[in-house]
């Protein structure tokens, strides 16, 4: 192992590091990245990467935006910060809330801003709840998210999650959270059944769900348009709409995770819009600022709205909020980034991008390590496996994602494992030549990690 660097030796000693074998961290130290201009990072040697995942899901403009940086700066100068309690306001605030009620993909009343996606996910679990208190239905508070849905990391947005790292010795889920099928057909598809009729089965089994707990326990179902640190999951043909019917026979509010696919990941602008989804409700963060300023909001419609005023009468007030919420620079970047989106066509750029981006990532298939690619817009995943003809697994004790992610980063490429899939997300300015780069530069990374494979005995079950 290289000597590690001082600035690595500070960082072991005094950074957690979320999602990170923090003993092994202690061996291997940090990768330490220092600089960043359009798609392109450069760690602590000066030796560029292509960010082939836009940070997490979220650098859509790239890095070293001036706009971007000339706006944060200009709103710090006029007003740097001021909260929203008790009735006061900031310009920023207004004019944003106004705009994401014209471009939503679901009827919004009001906006309710905080500073991330696990926090605008943990404030729909208690509107949920508050909501149906206010109604006079104080049972109906049951909330159905999806097993390898990712929803964020609080102890109720974790609860949502269905991933076993955030749940194993937290404690969490908490009560009123549960977790219906994955609809991943690849891997949880029966032997011969189409991808409509997988979506008939995955309907049922989310009424079969309610039906066992009780229809007037359900509250709310949330879900990913596309399906993100799950493992890059796209829906299969006609699953939201038959999930849709569900929900509506049975007066269960929808909310859209809109926090990876929305501002243009999917070609266009919201993912529900990329799949005929019709939310009742959206949560957003990441692109809404480029990822520049840390913003998230959810989208409050009128009927939940009325039950807050209703409640804020019978209480006194509406006890929730942050000491960040609707922060003016926050705001700020994230009406320039919303402008530069629209001026720049960048979701049509995204659009125009992405059968290439589709034809490269389809173009793996043929590869030994690769079973199955799934992608749509500007965002796919690969996922390597043992045996492309059953579809067998890697034994995940050999770490072959995790080796993968390696390979990729000696290539010059960043980019992310979900289990044994790489996950490409790209920023949304990507020219078609960095994107045939990039998957240069992936194809490269799948034939190393083929060749320590084949050296390693890797394949045998």
């Amino acid at each position: 192992m290289d000597q590690l660097s001082n600035m690595a030796v500070r960082d072991i000693e005094t950074v957690i590091h979320p999602y990170t074998n923090l003993a092994a961290h202690r061996e291997q130290g940090p990768f330490i990245i220092e600089e960043g201009k359009g798609i392109y990072v450069y760690d602590e040697k000066g030796k560029p990467y292509i960010e082939g995942l836009a940070g997490l899901w979220c650098t859509s403009l790239g890095y070293g935006n001036e706009e971007l940086v000339e706006t944060a700066a200009n709103q710090m100068r006029r007003l740097s910060y001021t909260h929203i309690f008790g009735g006061k306001s900031n310009d920023m605030a207004i004019e944003l809330a106004e705009k994401l009620k014209e471009i939503v993909p679901c009827e919004a009343s009001k906006m309710l801003f905080c500073s991330s996606g696990s926090e605008a996910n943990d404030m729909q679990v208690k509107l949920t709840w508050y909501y149906n208190n206010a109604k006079g239905r104080p049972e109906k508070k049951k909330i159905i998210s999806r097993i390898k849905g990712y929803h964020g990391v609080t102890v109720a947005s974790g609860s949502l999650t269905g991933l076993p790292p955030v749940h194993a010795d937290w404690d969490l889920p908490i009560s009123n959270i549960l977790h219906t099928s994955m609809p991943h057909h690849y891997r949880m598809g029966e032997e011969g059944e189409t991808e409509a009729e997988f979506s008939d089965r995955m309907a049922a089994d989310l009424e079969e769900m309610i039906q066992r707990e009780g229809p007037e326990t359900i509250a709310a179902f949330i879900a990913e348009p596309v399906m993100g640190a799950g493992g890059v999951i796209i829906p299969p043909e006609g699953y939201f709409q038959k999930i849709q019917a569900v929900l509506d026979q049975y007066d269960v509010r929808f909310i859209a995770d809109e926090v990876i696919c929305g501002f243009g990941r999917t070609g266009n602008w919201f993912g529900t819009e990329t799949f005929d989804i019709k939310p009742t409700s959206v949560s957003m963060a990441k692109a809404i600022t480029s990822a520049y300023y840390p913003l998230g909001a959810i989208s409050i419609e009128e009927d939940l709205y009325q039950a807050m005023l209703e409640q804020s009468k019978k209480i006194g007030t509406f006890g929730h909020g942050y000491t960040y919420t609707a922060h003016p620079v926050a705001s700020a970047v994230a009406l320039k980034t919303i402008e530069i989106y629209e001026r720049d066509g960048v979701v049509a750029h995204a659009q125009k991008m992405s059968p290439i981006f589709v034809e490269r990532f389809n173009k793996l298939k043929d590869h030994p390590l690769v079973g199955e690619v799934r992608a749509v817009g500007l965002i796919g995943a690969c996922e390597m496996v043992a045996d492309k003809a059953t579809k067998r697994p890697f034994n995940p004790a050999h770490m072959v994602g995790v080796n993968g992610v390696k390979f990729c980063q000696n290539r010059g490429l960043i980019n992310r494992m979900l289990g044994d899939a790489l996950a490409l997300c790209p920023p949304l300015i990507i020219t078609e030549e960095e994107i045939h780069e990039m998957f240069d530069r992936m194809e490269l990374a799948l034939d190393d990690t083929e060749e320590w494979v084949r050296k390693e005995g890797l394949r045998e079950a």
